[in-house]
């Protein structure tokens, strides 16, 4: 199930808060003894996070699929998306973040309201390891909840309607997100070359249908570690024309221009349009571009089709 975005969050009595864990979306599966890890998009995780999935594997219930996501806590306690990448980082904790059970044994609660899934969700990670928590609605009210994750720096709020049946692959009305820094994913349809294999990537997002719309270069954000695993990955899957249906799209007079000129052109590389990356941004500028975008993380549970601009 996925959340709508919003720019504000939902006010009434109906409604719980959540923090939005920036982390990977997973469903823990226990049965018949194993314990997998699936991505969104049905990749296999349980060999990539071992330990938690000895934590699942731990539980006392025999059978169950559990909704949450794998997160990486820095040495404060705070979730860290990029320190997700770099999983032999000292000072870096794993945990899975459970916020939702779907089925206990033969049992689906999908069709059961959210706060009687939480109930059950409760009494199953009951005694689990420190590797493996429940993610508690937060108190306070909508305007509260805001201002103490914003002084906390995290990344946003996930709102839920307390009544709402969980609707599988879907992206509902009934869970709402907010970010309280502008951030989304991205797909990489380029870059510009340069001593350590790029100078720039150019990222963009689908707008719904096979058009893939141009959006920034993106510079900024990249560990050593990072640009070298992005560029292994793009140079491997080079494609002769630009996939992106709009550049090139400035005549480059602008200050502070994202364009792409005719000249440009000629210094860019093109890549399969496979790639999703996680980027940071000011605001979307008048003429649909990023200000100030910076590389957060590559995205291993997004598919490249479903990357739609998000923030308005």
């Amino acid at each position: 199930m996925l959340a709508q975005s919003a720019d504000e969050l939902p006010v009434g009595r109906a409604w719980t808060y959540e923090v939005k864990w920036d982390g990977y979306r997973t469903l823990a599966v226990k049965d018949r003894g194993r314990a997998i890890l699936l991505s969104r998009n049905h990749k296999h995780l349980t060999r990539d996070y071992p330990s938690v999935a000895n934590a699942v594997l731990k539980l006392s219930t025999p059978s169950f699929v559990l909704d949450g996501e794998i997160v990486a806590l820095d040495s404060s306690g705070r979730p860290s998306f990029q320190a997700l990448q770099h999983r032999a980082m000292k000072g870096l904790t794993l945990v899975y973040v459970a916020f939702d059970t779907l089925t206990l044994g033969d049992e689906s609660l999908m069709r059961q309201p959210l706060a009687a899934r939480r109930a059950r969700l409760r009494a199953v990670v009951a005694g689990a390891s420190p590797t493996l928590i429940l993610s508690e609605p937060l108190p306070g009210s909508p305007s509260q909840i805001e201002t103490e994750i914003r002084k906390l720096g995290l990344e946003g709020v996930v709102a839920k309607r307390s009544d709402s049946f969980y609707a599988a692959g879907q992206r509902s009305d009934a869970w709402v997100k907010v970010k309280f820094s502008p951030r989304q994913e991205f797909v990489v349809g380029g870059y510009k070359p340069g001593p350590s294999g790029f100078e720039s990537l150019l990222i963009g997002y689908y707008d719904g249908g096979r058009k893939l719309h141009y959006a920034a270069k993106l510079r900024a954000g990249f560990t050593p570690h990072a640009r070298a695993e992005l560029f292994r990955r793009i140079a491997s899957r080079p494609v002769p024309r630009c996939p992106f249906d709009d550049l090139p799209n400035s005549d480059g007079r602008g200050h502070w221009s994202q364009g792409v000129t005719a000249e440009d052109m000629t210094k860019l590389r093109w890549v399969k349009p496979s790639l999703v990356v996680e980027a940071t941004f000011v605001e979307w500028t008048r003429d649909g571009l990023l200000r100030h975008p910076r590389f957060a993380g590559i995205r291993e549970d997004k598919k490249a089709a479903a990357v739609v601009r998000e923030s308005i």
